[in-house]
């Protein structure tokens, strides 16, 4: 059994019993019934309370006269992811903001949570990249079958050439498969290179050398997270194009 952090600790005290009877009604028995929680979906529960937490006060909060700084820095995060999604879906880009915003700014937290004293990185394990990769690609896949229907969207795998219909759908199919494991391992792989480095370097030199590497680490996150909406989009852009 994993070490278990002290949030992991206190979720699994509070909600084991829930917990445990929602997966038994799902089919799926833990390992362990008081510890069903395990430590990277307690970083996830308070990543997903702190954004719900920020975004509530920011809310409460929002002056068109006088931002405050971390209005002003989520505008810019809105405002550039906006003009990149016009840049690469189109002019309905933005209709695609929210769910976008939101991923960037879940990985960006999960991805530099590690850097606090007592708290891990999710993203460093594969289960939780597999887990955003999953929601980027029902979404996509969700406005290529809306925008285009059924046999429209399954239409869009054929290319252009009939008789090679098949074996392109065949391609296309195992390519749309392939981002699941490109948006997931590339996360994963860089988050846990970069969160075992620092851990590293916190063992062998002084704190002011691996604090250097605790804002790259950060730097590092915040691309990530970039990237990851930036291939989403990519995705967005071809299952809602016109022609293929």
């Amino acid at each position: 059994m994993e070490h278990e952090l002290w949030l992991t600790a206190l979720l699994n005290r509070l909600l084991a019993g829930p917990v445990v009877g929602l997966l038994e009604m799902l089919g799926i028995h833990p390992e362990s019934p008081a510890h069903p929680i395990s430590n990277q979906l307690a970083m996830e529960i308070l990543v997903a309370v702190l954004l719900m937490a920020l975004l509530a006060w920011l809310r409460s909060g929002l002056s068109p006269d006088r931002p405050g700084k971390v209005q002003q820095l989520l505008e810019l995060v809105v405002e550039g992811l906006g003009a990149q999604s016009e840049e690469i879906i189109g002019h309905d880009g933005r209709h695609f903001l929210p769910l976008l915003f939101t991923l960037a700014i879940f990985i960006f937290l999960c991805n530099v949570l590690g850097i606090i004293p007592t708290l891990e990185t999710p993203t460093d394990q594969i289960s939780v990249t597999v887990g955003c990769a999953l929601v980027a690609f029902a979404y996509y896949n969700f406005w290529g079958l809306r925008h285009h229907g059924v046999f429209g969207y399954a239409r869009t795998f054929m290319g252009p050439v009939l008789p090679l219909a098949p074996l392109m759908f065949v391609i296309e199919l195992i390519s749309h498969l392939a981002r699941l494991l490109s948006l997931s391992v590339r996360l994963y792989a860089n988050m846990l290179a970069g969160h075992q480095i620092t851990l590293v370097f916190f063992g062998l030199v002084p704190l002011a050398i691996p604090s250097v590497f605790m804002g790259l680490h950060i730097f590092v996150g915040a691309l990530q997270a970039y990237i990851f909406v930036l291939l989403s989009m990519v995705y967005l852009a071809g299952a809602v194009a016109e022609e293929h």
